[in-house]
């Protein structure tokens, strides 16, 4: 099975034989963990970075009405928080969504790692990702219809997938409940299941029993407005290229 946080990092930076080796080193004693299962909970101590290796995971919030805002989507390859142990307490929860494998890295092993230029370089960038796609979006919520939204979110998914190595003859598994896409976008479980209904008559997508093909991704792009230069990466053709090419 690849090592798909290194497969990330290698897009944002080139690592020698012997860091690729350090992140091999770092991540080779994950644990399983089953669906709903939380990696850490609001208000706890923080301790070491996680590491997504398999399955995916969701950052959120709860208000106190209990409503839940979902803040990021974790999928094979992302880390959670580079610098999470400068905090005094988690300000948000990381709960898995399927069953996941998940490697943890102490703060003394990943000032270690930190110590290797290209890691460091590759880390720091996936950090900054992070927060472009944070960006991207409150834009979303602030600024765009709720069909926008949701094509946006999916043609988000899918280019981090496609990096990644998780895409499959165009055909990406995506785990994710109506009400968990709903929780993301600011909406009800029934008006996401109306906007992709919508979506999938238009012919946009294909969406059935947990997997995502986007046949074409112009309509989607023209549609929300989509432009993945804030998944910055050093290697690689984007969506935005693939469809004019």
């Amino acid at each position: 099975m690849p090592n798909r946080f290194i497969q990330k990092l290698q897009g944002f930076a080139e690592l020698s034989r012997e860091e690729v080796a350090a992140l091999e080193q770092a991540t080779s004693l994950p644990a399983a963990y089953a669906t709903r299962k939380h990696l850490i909970l609001e208000g706890d101590t923080p301790g070491p970075v996680f590491v997504v290796l398999e399955g995916w995971a969701i950052r959120y919030k709860v208000l106190p009405t209990g409503t839940r805002q979902i803040m990021a989507f974790l999928m094979p390859g992302d880390a959670c928080d580079l610098h999470i142990g400068m905090l005094d307490e988690m300000d948000h929860s990381i709960e898995t969504i399927t069953q996941a494998t998940v490697a943890t890295i102490a703060s003394g092993a990943m000032t270690d790692l930190m110590g290797n230029p290209g890691i460091a370089q590759a880390m720091y960038v996936a950090q900054l990702v992070d927060e472009a796609t944070l960006r991207a979006w409150i834009v979303s919520l602030g600024r765009r219809n709720s069909v926008e939204r949701a094509a946006h979110l999916l043609l988000e998914l899918y280019m981090r997938a496609i990096r990644v190595g998780l895409i499959r003859g165009g055909d990406m598994e995506l785990p994710l409940t109506q009400t968990v896409i709903a929780d993301a976008l600011g909406m009800t479980p029934v008006h996401i299941n109306r906007v992709l209904q919508l979506l999938r008559k238009s012919g946009a997508i294909d969406l059935r029993r947990g997997h995502l093909t986007i046949p074409d991704p112009a309509p989607l792009i023209r549609l929300s407005g989509f432009d993945d230069n804030y998944l910055h990466r050093r290697l690689g053709s984007s969506l935005k290229y693939r469809t004019t090419s």
